[in-house]
């Protein structure tokens, strides 16, 4: 059973980093902190590096205890949390150095590059995996555990919104607003608040969105120039993806932001029409059947070229 494995491998260490992808959001600082804070009920202190993330999770218990980085170079254990892949994982030479590895996941891409994997594609939030972990762990979750692992369900559900919610997640949800976690507070931070460089680069979104095939796809972009002008800060660009899929008649919304001169980051928001991991996946990316993403190289016109062109056919495939 690789629950009892993974329980095992985690009492016989004792230095033990916690990792996630690149340009986290909720559910993957949320999964990280909810990790340590389990660790410490088993006695153990891990140490979670996070090199960047919003000040919009600064809130979250713990918080004040990320690192960007660690003078140990060659942990005992290293725990990957919420990433597919092992290319997508910040800081990914610590997971590498570790004399073991442990990855716990929610996406059905997940390459399982632990040594002991535990993915769930079934659960809307690498969150709702840990809960299940967590009590079979027979953990206490606490207020300020469950204030963790809520903010990654809301996040990664869109306030319980997207496909994949099923009942677990509200009767979890209940569970702990009755152990006092203020769930409306959490959701208004997280959903509900956004920084001024936001608010800015939101503007700039709008103003360049093309509605395409017919106005089943929609495509914006920022840039690097963008981001600088606006005194952008690590996820300040959450978010910019989901106004194109709000517009009636979308099927995908395309947003592409610039990492450097020759690489942009692509995001992807689908309806059933179209499984936007699969597009990812055609540029060595990956995600979620309705949420997913991917790196690109060339110019930003190539670029939008490339990845239109794609969610067209993939359009076309599903009528």
């Amino acid at each position: 059973m690789t629950l009892d494995e993974i329980l095992a491998q985690i009492k016989l260490s004792e230095k033990i980093v916690v990792l996630t992808h690149e340009s986290p959001d909720g559910d993957a600082i949320g999964s990280s902190l909810a990790m340590k804070l389990m660790l410490e009920q088993l006695g153990k202190q891990a140490d979670v590096i996070i090199p960047e993330y919003s000040r919009l999770f600064g809130f979250l218990p713990s918080a004040d205890q990320i690192k960007e980085s660690s003078e140990i170079t060659n942990y005992d254990l290293a725990i990957s949390v919420d990433c597919a892949d092992l290319k997508r994982l910040a800081k990914n030479e610590y997971f590498e150095n570790a004399k073991r590895t442990i990855v716990i996941d929610h996406h059905g891409s997940n390459k399982m590059y632990g040594d002991l994997n535990y993915v769930n594609p079934v659960s809307p939030a690498c969150c709702e995996v840990l809960v299940g972990m967590f009590g079979y762990f027979n953990i206490d979750i606490t207020k300020e555990l469950g204030t963790c692992l809520v903010t990654g369900i809301i996040t990664d559900t869109g306030g319980f919104r997207h496909d994949g919610v099923n009942p677990e997640t509200f009767e979890f949800t209940a569970e702990l607003m009755r152990k006092g976690v203020n769930i409306p507070r959490i959701y208004k931070k997280v959903l509900r608040t956004i920084t001024k460089a936001n608010f800015l680069l939101q503007k700039r979104v709008i103003d360049r969105m093309e509605l395409l095939a017919d106005g089943q796809i929609t495509y914006t972009y920022i840039t690097k120039q963008d981001e600088e002008e606006v005194n952008a800060e690590p996820g300040d660009h959450e978010g910019l993806v989901e106004i194109g899929r709000d517009i009636e008649g979308v099927q995908v919304s395309i947003f592409v932001r610039q990492k450097d001169e020759n690489t942009y980051k692509i995001s992807l928001r689908s309806s059933e029409k179209v499984n936007a991991s699969d597009v990812c996946l055609m540029f060595g990316g990956g995600g979620h059947p309705r949420a997913a993403g991917a790196s690109i190289q060339g110019d930003l016109d190539q670029v939008k070229e490339k990845i239109v062109k794609e969610v067209e056919k993939a359009l076309n495939a599903g009528k």
